[in-house]
């Protein structure tokens, strides 16, 4: 989204009123919960049960048929044992409404819909052991493998050729580089981009594809204390960056968002790869160029906070989570090189699956 004033912002009272109005519930509690472009609630209504109130941006808003299928696929990962929300039907039955509001910008539309509320708090908030870090790779594998099963009529939309999160589109970075002007981390970015053309692209007709969540991020990624003193994933949000890719691209993108909550980055790649492996081993060719993808995940994200500050500087505590600890692992691990880390994480893998 890059879009100024696209990003929803409801007033408590115009919650209240679409609950009441779409659901027939009454909140006896709401409260924000943290998002990149949207805007969510948390939603506890005094007539039981807990909920979050999806409020969609004007921009993904205009494309109703893809927010339909992202709501089917939460269902059909849900249905096979992958813990995503649901939506819940309005009392139209609609599992979605395009409601226009004013937001202090003049009248919008937006996409609302009733998520069910999941357990739990997200990875970041606890400590990343290897076991731990095991099921999220595992996790990321088993949910690609059940959305490769899923049909729908509307499949082909999942094309999103111009995507500026997909890892096929690493080279549109180059149109936002301004945002790095004297920046020392515009040399590194470039040399990426440079390095995946050269070593990514002539290998991915190789890469097996199928349908990326892409955002397998540590804020999207719920968990809850197992009964061994640690802990396991409740829950997988944010399916608004679904869109046709390739397995190693969910790989990379996992271990990326991973490392970013773990005191020694480096280290995260092994078990994350491990568990990956367990449900679906990787070739040659996804291996080689695993190293180069993850860097090409940190650019993405780094390059696109930078970006969006500029639209919405009220919000750069939020978008810049990510990127201030991004920036010191990204030069951290482009300067110890591909050799290096690949050693690492393919060593560990290999342990850990013993």
């Amino acid at each position: 989204m890059s879009v100024k004033h696209a990003k929803p912002n409801f007033s408590p009272s115009q919650v209240s009123e679409i609950m009441k109005r779409l659901y027939n519930l009454t909140p006896s509690e709401i409260r924000p919960l943290p998002s990149y472009d949207d805007q969510n609630f948390y939603v506890a209504p005094s007539e039981g049960g807990e909920y979050v109130l999806k409020i969609m941006n004007t921009e993904d808003s205009k494309n109703t048929t893809i927010i339909e299928l992202q709501t089917h696929a939460m269902s059909f990962l849900h249905h096979n044992g992958v813990p995503a929300q649901t939506a819940m039907p309005t009392t139209s039955g609609q599992l979605m409404s395009l409601e226009e509001m004013d937001c202090g910008y003049g009248c919008q539309k937006y996409v609302v819909r009733l998520l069910n509320y999941l357990p739990g708090v997200t990875i970041s908030k606890v400590p990343l052991t290897p076991k731990l870090l095991y099921e999220a790779g595992r996790m990321a594998a088993r949910m690609d493998e059940v959305l490769q099963k899923m049909e729908h009529p509307h499949l082909r939309i999942l094309q999103r050729d111009n995507f500026i999160w997909s890892l096929s589109n690493i080279l549109l970075l180059e149109g936002y580089m301004n945002v790095l002007d004297g920046d020392p981390l515009q040399k590194v970015i470039k040399s990426v981009i440079h390095q995946y053309k050269n070593s990514v692209i002539p290998k991915r007709s190789n890469f097996r594809e199928c349908i990326n969540h892409g955002d397998f991020n540590d804020l999207n990624v719920l968990v809850q204390p197992d009964d061994n003193n640690g802990y396991k994933i409740s829950g997988v949000l944010d399916f608004g960056d679904m869109s046709s890719g390739y397995y190693v691209y969910e790989l990379a993108i996992t271990i990326m968002y991973m490392m970013i909550e773990h005191p020694d980055p480096i280290e995260v790649g092994g078990p994350v790869l491990a568990g990956w492996e367990s449900v679906f081993p990787l070739n040659e060719d996804e291996k080689d160029c695993l190293y180069l993808l993850v860097v090409s995940r940190f650019c993405q994200s780094l390059v696109m906070a930078r970006y969006s500050v500029t639209l919405h500087p009220e919000n750069e505590e939020y978008l810049m989570i990510t990127s201030r600890k991004g920036i010191k692992i990204l030069q951290q691990v482009w300067e110890l090189g591909k050799e290096h880390v690949e050693k690492v994480w393919f060593q560990r893998a290999a342990q850990f699956n013993k």
